[in-house]
């Protein structure tokens, strides 16, 4: 059986399976996909990408794609209004903060290691519906990401060859005569080189990733030394200040830590490389964590260096690392740090598009986009296609459009899939999958095996198709009528332990759904500052007293023992779990509803559109619409016994 009698976290089966329309839309939005594997591939005919990534090439892109610009623009703003000489406990708050999602990430990359990261997480744990709009959010977070990234790089660029004019008319800004546009040739052409290089290969691409990767540590390492000599020379002026370590308070130095939180905003690229990692169960948990220790260290060390030589309330917001070198009458290391921003620019907009193409394909794969994202290149084993489509979009933003005023748009997909793959987690470790979905093609091309027959059977109101052997039905009918004869007490034993297990299910799917709805409660209520006072510790309250009960809930009672064998095993396994997850879920959701409401407009409009496109398309051709959901034992005879299955 699927889930249990009133599991709101259980999925249903197809379209097609009675009850109402409005019934069978709930299910088809519920309904949740197989790890994939060896045998889901053969099933679906789809290649596979290229194994070429090792750990130092997901340690190139984990820190590629999170060490960008913003260090050395960031440290400056946060210091001046936040933070002061205390930036680096901001840093390292926001460090841990995203280390919690670092571990949720790490278990699912381990056991589900398959192209889509979050949007493949989603899909196999929460539901179809959920999976479709954290993959229209993150399609929206690296266009957007990767635009504004390239869009940054001209005026760096232009630095390094005498000033903002600099570079050659044909790459220069220009305004469009008559309009408010600036276009930018250099971003777009920039974008189209690195769409290029993607297209050439996964292993060629991490290879150039990581040299550009390597020349921004070194700089980054010039500043920390460099910067550190001229701190114990000059007496470390910017800490010797009246207003003390933490002139804003402990207030000023956790809003610091929210601002820098999206500094480390990257690592899950690593993720969305799971199916061309060569061994994805050992090799992307330490790529993700690696990749997370050496950001959280490096913005550690740059920031000591910088808040030491220049007081807090005097450092430029704009170049805060160069001007702070330009003080001590180093100009010229001012063009070694633009170089540093180049290169970080650079590594950044490769890992911004890098990961779009593979959410792309895998949607694709899943019926839910034309077949036309799904193709791979035979040669070079990438998905062509997808990476040219994703390189044009995104150089025609470049290009024309400035789109800095978007930047929190890409926070939104970002916290998005933070907090669903926290939730993935949760539902992972009490109320697994118990049933596997096969395709109607699958089971008709199993020929000249002994017949299987289809029963429907009513689970919580969702009209559930199970498939077995007739053998394995008959066989199971016997051995329960001898065993109801010569053993009636462990008949009874059995039949108490399986309902038992249904009970456990049901107070973990609600603690799970107590959990979410008290997170949403209690951050909307603390961040409305135009509710009363009463309202607010209303909302608050309940909040958290739904949160606090969950919590409590899902501590005491067993996790699901097919945790053990869910996907594939081996790999990294969460820890501290309830609380760690739920501390995730907590802290991306109160981020998220502090980001604006035009942000939000702007997000909702987007969405908006992606609910017609899934509406119009996606339910349609959904590989799930028809198909059966069978046990996991069955499954696995079904498969055995397919002359399909290769092993």
């Amino acid at each position: 059986m699927m889930g249990f009698n009133g599991d709101p976290l259980s999925g249903g089966g197809g379209d097609g399976a009675g009850g109402n329309s409005l019934s069978s839309g709930i299910r088809g939005l519920l309904r949740r996909k197989q790890v994939d594997s060896n045998r889901v591939t053969t099933e679906s005919g789809h290649p596979k990408l290229a194994k070429e990534l090792s750990i130092l090439q997901l340690m190139a892109i984990g820190v590629g794609s999170t060490i960008g610009a913003g260090v050395y623009v960031l440290v400056g703003t946060v210091a001046r209004e936040h933070s002061g000489p205390a930036l680096t406990i901001s840093f390292l708050i926001a460090g841990i903060a995203a280390a919690l999602s670092a571990f949720c990430y790490a278990e699912l990359a381990s056991r589900c290691p398959s192209a889509g990261s979050a949007y493949h997480y989603s899909y196999i744990c929460v539901g179809e519906g959920v999976a479709w709009l954290i993959g229209w959010a993150l399609i929206l977070e690296y266009t957007i990401g990767g635009s504004a990234v390239a869009r940054g790089i001209s005026p760096n660029l232009a630095l390094l060859f005498g000033g903002a004019d600099s570079l050659p008319f044909f790459l220069s800004r220009m305004l469009i005569p008559g309009t408010d546009i600036v276009v930018d040739p250099c971003a777009a052409i920039l974008v189209l080189v690195v769409t290029g290089l993607l297209c050439v290969g996964i292993k060629e691409s991490s290879f150039v990733q990581a040299i550009v990767t390597t020349a921004n540590l070194f700089v980054m390492v010039f500043i920390i030394i460099v910067g550190g000599y001229l701190g114990f020379k000059t007496g470390w002026t910017g800490y010797e200040l009246p207003s003390g370590f933490l002139p804003f308070g402990v207030n000023g130095m956790l809003a610091g830590s929210a601002t820098v939180f999206f500094a480390y905003i990257g690592f899950d690229s690593v993720a969305s490389t799971a199916e061309e990692v060569k061994n994805p169960q050992r090799d992307l948990p330490l790529g993700i964590g690696a990749s997370l220790s050496i950001c959280c260290s490096l913005y550690m060390l740059v920031s000591v260096v910088i808040v030491g030589l220049v007081p807090y309330y005097a450092m430029d917001p704009d170049t805060p690392i160069s001007s702070a070198f330009a003080s001590h009458g180093m100009q010229w290391a001012v063009y070694i740090i633009t170089a540093g921003a180049v290169t970080a620019l650079c590594s950044t907009l490769m890992g911004s598009i890098l990961p779009q193409p593979r959410i792309l394909m895998a949607m694709s794969r899943d019926g839910l986009l034309p077949p036309f994202f799904a193709d791979v290149n035979r040669r070079t084993q990438v998905p062509v296609k997808s990476t040219i489509l994703t390189g044009v979009c995104a150089a025609m933003l470049a290009f024309f459009m400035d789109v800095s005023q978007l930047a929190g748009m890409v926070s939104v997909g970002t916290l998005l899939a933070f907090t669903i793959v926290a939730i993935s987690i949760l539902i992972l470790r009490y109320v697994p999958p118990d049933t596997v979905p096969l395709s109607q093609s699958f089971l008709g091309s199993i020929g000249p095996i002994p017949s299987y027959s289809i029963s429907q059977e009513n689970d919580g109101g969702n009209q559930i198709n199970h498939v077995a052997t007739s053998s394995a039905y008959s066989n199971n009918s016997l051995a329960k009528e001898e065993a109801s004869v010569d053993y009636p007490l462990i008949v009874k034993q059995l039949n108490q332990e399986k309902a038992s297990e249904q009970e456990r299910r049901r107070i973990a799917a609600w603690s799970i759904t107590a959990v979410c709805v008290g997170v949403l409660s209690l951050t909307s209520g603390s961040s409305a500052a135009y509710l009363p006072i009463v309202a607010r510790y209303s909302v608050c309250g309940t909040g958290g007293i739904l949160l606090l009960c969950g919590l409590i809930a899902l501590s005491c009672i067993d996790q699901d023992d097919a945790r053990h064998t869910f996907g594939h095993t081996g790999g990294f396994i969460c820890p501290f779990v309830p609380l760690l997850p739920i501390a995730c879920i907590l802290i991306n959701v109160y981020l998220m509803i502090n980001l604006g409401a035009g942000t939000w407009i702007r997000v909702s409009m987007w969405m908006v559109v992606g609910v017609f496109v899934y509406v119009v398309y996606g339910r349609k051709h959904s590989l799930l619409l028809d198909a059966v959901y069978v046990s996991t034992e069955h499954a696995d005879e079904i498969y055995q016994n397919s002359v399909e299955y290769v092993a």
